[in-house]
């Protein structure tokens, strides 16, 4: 088994970004979710109810801003957050730090609704909560449930059998394989048998170990097509229909880093319990 894609998402809920190698810190990967878009009183402009987040393009600078673009819209280069601290509704902590006041109005604009950009100073005040399976002392980005989540390619090549054999059996036309994009994964693994990952509890993934926090259970965000993000019924239809269980779907698991270092594509995986 290998390592065989690794994706930050700088801004919570906007489209991903491949990369070659990462840093891995206590909170997830460096770079990973650091900012996030929130309405006027604090709550999250979630992904599943604003598509149009999918279309915005986001890099972190060497200043530790970010470099952001959208169709439509301009390039805008945002500085490295110095606002006021201001409450907000995320679970895993709450308060952030305003970024400046050009990014309220990009996302303002993006959306079609009032928008503030705002960035997590300090990830180590966010705990990973215990309901989603947290230790005392482990922290989290504003990805919130784990610092990581990892896919498989075999269980996602699983899941388009099923979803062509559910459509054939409806007489429906063929659908194209879905795009992992979809899941919002951090890392990606090839090489192990469809669903294995279910059953994991301590893995490593070249240098660093990982613990394992909880199954991912899939919400209405996956239903997106991530390039044209135009909104369907898979996969939950399929994933409803054959991975199904506690009242939820089930795609992927979360993982708690066992210490930091860094990731390269190719890296080994190997399953220690």
């Amino acid at each position: 088994m290998e390592l065989a894609e690794i994706r930050k998402y700088p801004v919570k809920s906007v489209s991903g970004r491949v990369v070659d190698s990462a840093v891995v810190e206590p909170w997830g990967l460096a770079g990973d979710r650091r900012w996030a878009v929130v309405n006027e009183q604090g709550g999250v402009h979630w992904l599943g109810e604003n598509p149009r987040l999918l279309s915005v393009v986001a890099s972190v600078t060497a200043e530790d801003g970010l470099l952001i673009e959208a169709p439509g819209l301009p390039q805008l280069k945002v500085p490295p957050a110095t606002g006021e601290r201001v409450p907000v509704g995320f679970a895993e902590v709450d308060s952030v730090v305003l970024a400046d006041p050009d990014a309220h109005a990009w996302f303002t604009r993006l959306l079609g609704k009032p928008a503030r950009l705002v960035w997590l100073d300090d990830p180590t005040r966010c705990a990973v909560p215990a309901s989603h399976g947290g230790l005392p002392g482990e922290v989290v980005s504003l990805a919130g449930d784990a610092p990581i989540l990892l896919t498989s390619r075999s269980s996602l090549r699983r899941l388009d059998d099923w979803i062509l054999e559910d459509a054939a059996e409806r007489q429906d036309d063929p659908p194209a394989p879905l795009d992992m994009a979809r899941f919002r994964p951090n890392l990606v693994i090839d090489g192990a048998p469809p669903y294995a990952e279910d059953g994991w509890r301590e893995i490593r993934i070249g240098p660093l170990a990982f613990r394992f926090s909880e199954h991912c259970d899939r919400c209405a965000a996956t239903t997106y097509d991530p390039v044209t993000f135009e909104k369907g019924q898979e996969p939950l239809r399929t994933l409803a229909r054959h991975r199904r269980w506690d009242g939820k779907t089930w795609f992927g698991i979360r993982l708690v880093p066992r210490g930091r270092g860094e990731l390269r594509l190719g890296d080994p995986v190997t399953v220690l319990a």
